[in-house]
């Protein structure tokens, strides 16, 4: 058995020790809990119980007679966004699937899914941060008819995953599987699309012609094709075990996505208390599983919303984990894959070349990520160093194979860079994230005069103007989760883009965030304190800066700072709240939002998480 890497091991000793007592009092609630719901003909009365298999159908004697375990389906199913269409067709066939192996299913609840790729740049991209925390919620509230023996999570999105992960792990005694739907078919080059987008932000296309471009991107349903964040959500799952193994990236409608999720359901049906292999999510995620979600992050240069969601979910299983451990970790980690934007192809190329299989087997020989942790499926991690494949009509799985593109997938012994692409980068403008997997090593430190703006709008039109023809450090500020939510600020990809290919240099520096999709411009993200500071009325130091202070942003010494004396200064004053689009609602979070660091959350941050 290969021995740890000592980085990884120092890492989760820091963790596990951090976490102990919170970690103990998760445990302890969670064992309480379990108790009083150990059997819901006892914990629930006759009308109570009357009422939650009244439409039941079939399974209606079952479900009364406790005959076999009931599976909770938590469904973030809609038709507009296209990962999660296909999930309309899952809970029949999970019924269906259930009963071959006696066993029940309801669907427990419905959770909104939103789409960073519909709202960027909008204003409904105000409420997507936040989404996450009602995700959580809307998945207590259907698991609390404590109806439920084990808990199918339909979910695949950016805040989706992160979210139903957050309110399955309150309900920890419950085993809980999450079932994918997979990604569409590749569509047009992703150089091509970038082209694209990058001459309509100089005038150059037409509305139409990039709509067209966007279009053939886009077409159909399954998760979009470019590592940002939904993929990165699958990749993490696998890490944690929390899916079957090498369900990620099968694609929507195939035989063989359909037997997952058959083997899913029978296998929801296996590892409930009442069987001899119980396996609750209490026990799947601890800290191990916590530090392997962040190994594979940084082993294939997953999307930096992850500096903020794992923190968040891991505070709700009582494991504390920052940005400093992510860094540590991201210097032991070698970058094992190249998905578009940090490479040219997609998951679809990214699977075919040997996928999280090959990823996982290699972390695991080399010593780079857990093994022992109880997963959904095995009693460790090995098993998920495989891949599932149909043998006639029957689910199997074989090894993984070496890779089948070293273009796009590099074995542990030869990774495409030493380290995992994940920088924190600090000093008196605060800490930030700076992900240096998808940026030219050359463009790593930057020192220039910045230019202040105070959302993406106004850098647009600086850059129509010609304003920003020159090196410059753009600062966009009052864009984190106090603020106004902490939207993602797709915008300035392509104008900034555009810039550096002039001969620029540039870079970012904000307090909002940038997704697996920021692309070549080095960018200092999640600043924290945030412009807008905290609830104790401290103003975060990018509120400090003006136009023309020198700033210094360098990944290679983790540099963030400027020249300006900031104590001398009055902080600017920050945009007025916006209004519309249901964002009002909406101010009870921002008001009670944590710093990114710990995951911008207002929901744990008041419950004392």
């Amino acid at each position: 058995m290969t021995r740890l890497h000592p980085a990884i091991e120092r890492v989760t000793d820091r963790v596990i020790d951090r976490s102990r007592k919170s970690r103990a009092a998760y445990l302890e609630l969670m064992a309480i809990e379990g108790d009083r719901h150990r059997d819901r003909n006892v914990a629930l009365p006759c009308s109570n119980l009357a009422h939650g298999f009244a439409a039941a159908g079939e399974d209606k004697d079952s479900i009364a007679t406790r005959r076999g375990p009931n599976i909770g389906i938590i469904s973030a199913y809609n038709d507009t966004i296209s990962a999660h269409q296909p999930y309309g067709a899952y809970p029949p066939q999970m019924k269906v699937f259930a009963r071959e192996v006696g066993a029940t299913a309801q669907v427990a609840g419905a959770t909104p899914a939103m789409c960073d790729g519909v709202t960027q740049g909008a204003d409904g991209m105000e409420l997507s941060l936040f989404s996450r925390d009602v995700i959580a919620l809307a998945a207590s509230v259907g698991l609390s008819h404590a109806m439920y023996d084990s808990v199918a999570m339909l979910g695949i999105c950016d805040k989706i995953v992160p979210g139903l992960l957050i309110g399955g792990l309150r309900f920890g005694w419950l085993p809980t599987i999450f079932v994918p739907s997979g990604p569409m078919p590749s569509g047009i080059a992703n150089k091509e699309k970038q082209k694209v987008r990058q001459l309509y932000a100089e005038g150059k296309a037409t509305r139409a012609e990039l709509l067209e471009s966007e279009s053939r991107s886009y077409h159909s349903a399954g998760t979009c094709t470019f590592y940002g964040t939904a993929n990165s959500n699958q990749m993490m799952m696998e890490m944690m075990g929390l899916h079957l193994p090498g369900a990620a990236f099968i694609q929507p409608g195939t035989p063989l996505r359909q037997a997952l999720t058959r083997a899913a359901v029978h296998r929801l049906a296996a590892i409930t208390r009442e069987g001899d292999d119980y396996r609750p999510l209490a026990q799947c995620v601890d800290e191990k599983a916590v530090v392997n979600a962040a190994v594979g992050l940084l082993a294939t240069g997953g999307s930096t919303n992850h500096a903020i969601h794992i923190p968040a979910f891991a505070r709700a299983a009582g494991v504390q984990i920052d940005w400093a451990d992510l860094a540590e970790l991201s210097h032991a980690v070698p970058l094992l894959s190249r998905v578009y934007p940090n490479g040219a192809g997609d998951v679809n190329h990214f699977h075919a070349a040997g996928g999280m299989g090959f990823v996982i087997r290699e972390l695991l020989d080399a010593g780079l990520a857990h093994r022992d942790i109880v997963t959904v499926a095995a009693d460790d991690l090995t098993a998920y160093g495989s891949e599932p494949w149909l043998d006639g009509e029957n689910l199997a799985w074989r090894e993984a194979g070496p890779s089948g593109d070293e273009a796009m997938l590099r074995p542990a012994a030869n990774p495409f860079q030493a380290d995992g692409g994940m920088r924190l980068v600090q000093g008196n403008l605060g800490r930030a994230c700076f992900k240096t997997s998808a940026v030219d090593p050359e463009r790593w430190e930057i020192e220039a005069p910045c230019r202040v703006f105070d959302d993406q709008v106004q850098v647009a039109k600086a850059f129509a103007a010609g304003e920003l023809d020159r090196d410059v450090v753009v600062v966009v500020r009052f864009q984190g989760p106090r603020a106004n939510g902490m939207p993602e600020l797709h915008k300035l990809t392509p104008p900034l883009g555009v810039l550096q290919d002039r001969g620029y240099k540039v870079a970012l520096v904000t307090d909002g965030r940038m997704s697996g999709a920021s692309g070549k411009v080095p960018a200092a993200i999640h600043a924290s304190p945030e412009a807008l500071g905290d609830m104790s009325g401290n103003w975060g130091p990018l509120a400090y800066l003006r136009d023309g202070d020198v700033v210094r942003l360098s990944a290679v010494d983790g540099t963030l700072s400027t020249t300006a004396d900031l104590a001398a200064r009055e902080p600017a004053t920050p945009p007025p709240a916006a209004q519309g689009m249901g964002r009002e609602l909406f101010a009870m979070f921002r008001a009670n939002a944590d710093e990114a660091e710990k995951g911008g959350s207002a929901m744990l941050a008041m419950a004392g998480l």
